[in-house]
């Protein structure tokens, strides 16, 4: 089982650095933060953008891991996405997963006025995540889509893992388990809402079941996936403490996960919690899944 952890780009670097260096020093394997424009109900508070983020963190760690938790096209062209993805991924040294989502309804959209009115979603997804990917393993691209048109795009100089750095591709309904299964390094899931954990827990099931099946249709094995839990949505907060984080460890790689990840403690609201507790599962956990 890997480990990660969601540092929210809502503090002044002054105050982020220290989270960043201390979620590499307590043996998390990846470190990511959120790629919105603003978020429920901190869009009032501070925020700061996630690629100047994402680099700043690249340049303060050595060997975490580092992304997006998911970047999507709400905002982002795969164009200058890519060409940020390749800065990000030269100034950590090959340590940049992309995470990327379909994005949705809320404040990434309503902002943008009558411009966020978005139909077609799942299709603009398909083709986002489609084009990134040969912006970034191939050149000269030219492309016309339904969403997005490219031009003798090049990619100088690439990412450097070969042929591109991973793509971790959040989907939990059909047309987007496909461009995961399609696509991914790695799946994503936050599962579904529910009242209950026990309910949470069966919709992480179900969801798992359903990437198995598209996985099946595009004819690659479940160990050629890693597969990601974010614990974001679950009814419980997982750090809330040690015990409850062990749980969900179990829980998860039970249903086959490899990788769980868990929002850093916030002093309130959202995911308030004791930062201490991350001290007692760098002490008492992450040693153990070594």
């Amino acid at each position: 089982m890997r480990t990660g952890i969601t540092i929210f780009p809502e503090y002044r670097w002054a105050e982020a650095a220290p989270k960043w260096r201390a979620a590499e020093a307590y043996g998390f394997d990846h470190a990511w933060t959120f790629d919105h424009l603003g978020w429920r109900s901190l869009v009032d508070g501070p925020w700061f953008g996630a690629v100047p983020t994402l680099t700043a963190a690249a340049l303060a760690t050595t060997r975490i891991e580092l992304g997006p938790l998911v970047a999507t096209p709400n905002f982002r062209h795969p164009l200058p996405f890519a060409r940020e993805l390749t800065a990000l991924d030269d100034v950590s040294g090959g340590r940049i997963i992309a995470g990327i989502g379909a994005g949705g309804g809320g404040y990434d959209a309503t902002v943008f006025g009558r411009h966020g009115v978005v139909t077609g979603r799942g299709r603009r997804y398909a083709e986002f995540v489609e084009l990134l990917d040969a912006l970034l393993t191939r050149q000269p691209v030219d492309w016309r889509g339904e969403h997005y048109e490219a031009v003798d795009a090049r990619n100088e100089p690439g990412c450097v893992r070969k042929p591109r750095l991973p793509f971790v591709l959040a989907a939990n309904g059909p047309r987007a388990m496909r461009v995961a299964a399609r696509f991914g390094q790695g799946w994503i899931t936050t599962g579904a809402p529910a009242e209950d954990l026990e309910a949470w827990w069966a919709a992480v099931a179900e969801a798992g079941a359903r990437f198995d099946a598209a996985l099946a249709e595009e004819g690659r094995e479940g160990a050629e996936v890693r597969r990601y839990l974010q614990t974001d949505a679950a009814p419980e907060y997982s750090l809330s403490s040690v015990e409850c984080y062990r749980e969900f460890l179990g829980r998860a790689g039970e249903l086959g996960f490899t990788d769980v990840v868990a929002p850093w403690p916030r002093k309130e609201g959202i995911f308030a919690g004791d930062e201490g507790v991350l001290e007692q599962v760098a002490a008492e956990v992450l040693p153990n899944l070594r």
